[in-house]
């Protein structure tokens, strides 16, 4: 009995003509995009989060800030901003005339750098989202569509008959709902996706601006704001970056 309801389905779908079988096929471009989507940014987002999580607790256990830029190679938003952060003050005080009064001030230059570099990495976070929204918002109204047009043609073809009984009627109408099923299916799925991306992307730029933050600090007042580590090896090593970096101009050349 399952398998025949599921036949009179695709059979109703195939019988819609053109406009049921574009809305059948544009919701599943719809679901694949979605899943797509919702695979590779899991994966990201896993792998962004660890790899910034090794980052910053290996930054701070660097003997100096020069080991802690050259010697971590871990690949992850974290090493990019403080690269560029370092890079950024390295150029101010190689090029910037230090009486002119209308230059950026050094704090600001670094600063400008690193919200650039907390930007960039938003906006890789972003990148397909807005196509999980748009199948969220967009899918239940495409259904709807395949739904109205499957519910007329069925009206049409009962009325064509003369048979307008409740049998012949309510199973073409039935059928016609399979539609918007199928548009709540696709919908579902990349809506709750879009929330927990959007929760887990929040949750990344949060950590990237806190280390933006005691980086910042580090490179204008030449040591850390707040000693994170709950060792005293790690302490050690944060107090070595403090000796090393006295002056807030102390970045490797």
């Amino acid at each position: 009995m399952q398998h025949a309801t599921e036949f009179d389905s695709l059979a109703f779908i195939l019988q819609g003509g053109f406009v049921s079988i574009s809305v059948a096929v544009i919701l599943l471009i719809m679901s694949v995009a979605s899943w797509y989507f919702m695979i590779v940014k899991t994966v990201q987002g896993a792998q962004l989060k660890n790899a910034m999580k090794r980052y910053i607790a290996e930054f701070w256990e660097a003997p100096n800030l020069q080991a802690a830029i050259t010697m971590i190679k871990i690949d992850s938003p974290a090493h990019q901003l403080a690269t560029n952060a370092v890079d950024a003050a390295h150029h101010h005080q190689t090029h910037v005339a230090k009486n002119t009064e209308e230059s950026c001030s050094y704090d600001e230059f670094i600063a400008r750098s690193m919200r650039r570099s907390v930007a960039q990495t938003t906006t890789q976070l972003e990148s397909g989202l807005s196509v999980l929204a748009s199948v969220g918002s967009v899918s239940p109204f495409v259904g709807l569509f395949g739904t109205v047009w499957g519910i007329y043609h069925a009206l049409a073809s009962i009325s064509a008959s003369g048979q307008a009984t409740l049998d012949k009627v309510a199973g073409p109408v039935g059928e016609a709902l399979i539609m918007t099923a199928i548009g709540l299916a696709v919908a579902i799925p990349a809506v709750l996706a879009y929330n927990a991306f959007v929760k887990q992307n929040r949750i990344i730029t949060a950590t990237l601006d806190g280390f933006a933050q005691d980086l910042h600090v580090l490179l204008t007042t030449g040591a850390p704001l707040v000693i994170k580590q709950q060792n005293a090896k790690n302490q050690h090593n944060v107090q070595s970056i403090h000796t090393q970096n006295a002056k807030p101009v102390g970045v490797p050349a």
